[in-house]
C-alpha cells in the first residue's frame, strides 16, 4: 500500500524530494532534479516532520532515478535523513544511491563524531566572565615580567659581547625600522603640523596674533605630537612586523630549532629588535619635529602672510631646546614599549596562521595604549618637575 503521493514531495527550485511508504513496511525517498549548493538545502525540520509521520515504515530506501547534477548539498540531506532514520531505530538501504554517494557515505561514517568535538557558543555568566578575565590579566601580567627580565638579562649579555645573534640582522632591522620608515612618518608629520596650524589660525587670527602659530606649532610637536605620532605609526608599521616575524616563526617551530640548538631567541630575535628601535625612534621623532614645524610654516607663509624670516626667529625664541629633550625622552619610551609589545605577542602566539594574525593585531592594540598611558605619566611628571 502506498501512502505518499505527489504532495508528499517538497520543492526545491528544481530538486524535489519525494517519500512514499510501500507496501512491504519500506519508506522510499526518491531525489529528482539537481541538488546542488547554489539551489539550496531542504529545511531540517520538514525531513524530521516527514519521516515522523510515516514512522510506520522498518526501513528507508532511496530512488536517484530521475537525479540530474549533485554535488555536497546531496550529502548534507542523505546524512541527516540517515541520523534520522537511526534514531527512531530504522534501517538504511543506499543501494539506490549513485556509486560515487555511496562511497563518500561509507567514508562519512566510517569514524563516528567525537562526543565534545563541535565548538559550544553557551554564553558564560556574568561574573564568572570577570574571573576568567581577572586570570588572565594575572597570567599575562607574570608572562610580562618574565619576558621584560628575559630581555634585560640578553641585553646585559650584548652590552658585554656575550650575545649570540647576527650583526648583518641587526643592521638590516635598524634599516627597515630607520630609513625605510621615513616616507610614511614624512608625510604624517607635515599634515600634523598643518593641522594645529590651521587649528590655532582660526582663534589667533581674530586676535590678530597669526604669528603665534609658530609658537603653538612648534611646542605641540617638540613636546607631544611628534614623538606621539612617530610612535603610533611604528606601532602599526614596526610593532605589527615584529609580531608577524616571530609569530610566524612560533608556527614554523623555527624557535623550538633555536632552543634545540642552544641558541637564546630572546638573544637572538627579540633583543636585536628592541635595540634597534629603540635607538632609531628618537631619530625618527627628531625628523617629525622639524617636518612637523616645516608643515606649519607651510600654512603661516601660505595663509597668513607670514615671512619665512619671521616664522623662523618666532619659532627658534618660543622652542628652547629643552623642549625638544623632553620629546626625545618620551621617544625612547615609547619605543621600548612598541618594540616590547611586538616582541611578546610574537613570542605568545600559537601555532597557527590565525594566532599569526592575532598576534599581530594583540600588538598595535598593545603598543598604542601603552604610548598613551605612558605620555600622559610623563607629561605629568614633566609638569611636576617644571620641565
Amino acid at each position: 500500500m502506498a501512502t505518499g503521493t505527489d504532495s508528499d514531495q517538497a520543492p526545491l527550485r528544481e530538486g524535489r524530494l519525494g517519500f512514499e511508504l510501500r507496501g512491504d513496511g519500506a519508506l522510499l525517498i526518491s531525489f529528482s532534479g539537481d541538488w546542488t549548493l547554489g539551489r539550496g538545502l531542504p529545511d531540517t525540520e520538514t525531513l524530521h516532520k516527514e519521516i515522523a509521520r510515516l514512522g510506520a515504515a522498518r526501513r528507508i530506501t532511496f530512488d536517484t532515478a530521475e537525479l540530474k547534477n549533485w554535488d555536497s548539498a546531496l550529502l548534507i540531506t542523505l546524512v541527516r535523513v540517515i541520523d534520522q532514520a537511526r534514531a527512531q531505530g530504522m534501517e538504511t538501504d543506499t543501494a539506490g544511491l549513485p556509486g560515487g554517494v555511496q562511497g563518500l557515505l561509507r567514508l562519512a561514517f566510517t569514524v563516528p563524531e567525537r562526543k565534545g568535538a563541535r565548538r559550544e557558543y553557551a554564553k558564560a555568566a556574568w561574573l564568572e566572565r570577570m574571573g576568567q578575565g581577572a586570570i588572565q590579566f594575572y597570567r599575562g601580567t607574570i608572562e610580562l615580567i618574565g619576558f621584560v627580565g628575559e630581555a634585560t638579562l640578553a641585553l646585559g649579555n650584548m652590552i658585554r659581547g656575550r650575545a649570540r645573534y647576527q650583526r648583518s640582522e641587526l643592521l638590516a632591522t635598524i634599516q627597515d625600522v630607520g630609513a625605510q620608515a621615513l616616507p610614511i612618518v614624512s608625510l604624517i608629520s607635515v599634515l600634523v603640523g598643518m593641522i594645529l596650524a590651521f587649528v590655532g589660525a582660526v582663534q589667533l587670527e581674530q586676535f590678530g596674533a597669526g604669528i603665534y602659530i609658530a609658537n603653538l606649532v612648534g611646542l605641540g610637536m617638540a613636546r607631544e605630537m611628534g614623538a606621539m605620532m612617530t610612535a603610533i605609526i611604528m606601532a602599526g608599521r614596526t610593532g605589527a612586523a615584529f609580531a608577524a616575524q616571530i609569530g610566524t616563526m612560533q608556527v614554523n617551530e623555527e624557535i623550538d630549532a633555536l632552543r634545540t640548538l642552544g641558541v637564546s631567541p630572546m638573544e637572538f630575535l627579540v633583543v636585536p629588535r628592541m635595540v634597534a628601535l629603540v635607538l632609531m625612534m628618537p631619530l625618527l621623532t627628531l625628523y617629525s619635529d622639524l617636518l612637523g614645524i616645516v608643515g606649519g610654516a607651510i600654512v603661516g607663509i601660505g595663509t597668513l602672510d607670514l615671512s619665512p624670516l619671521e616664522y623662523y626667529h618666532q619659532t627658534r625664541h618660543a622652542v628652547p631646546l629643552h623642549n625638544f629633550s623632553a620629546g626625545l625622552i618620551k621617544a625612547g619610551v615609547f619605543g621600548v614599549l612598541v618594540a616590547t609589545a611586538g616582541c611578546l605577542r610574537g613570542m605568545q602566539c600559537g601555532r597557527s596562521a590565525s594566532a599569526v594574525g592575532e598576534a599581530a593585531t594583540s600588538a598595535v592594540v598593545t603598543g598604542i595604549v601603552a604610548i598613551i598611558v605612558s605620555d600622559a605619566l610623563l607629561t605629568i611628571i614633566y609638569n611636576a618637575i617644571g620641565f
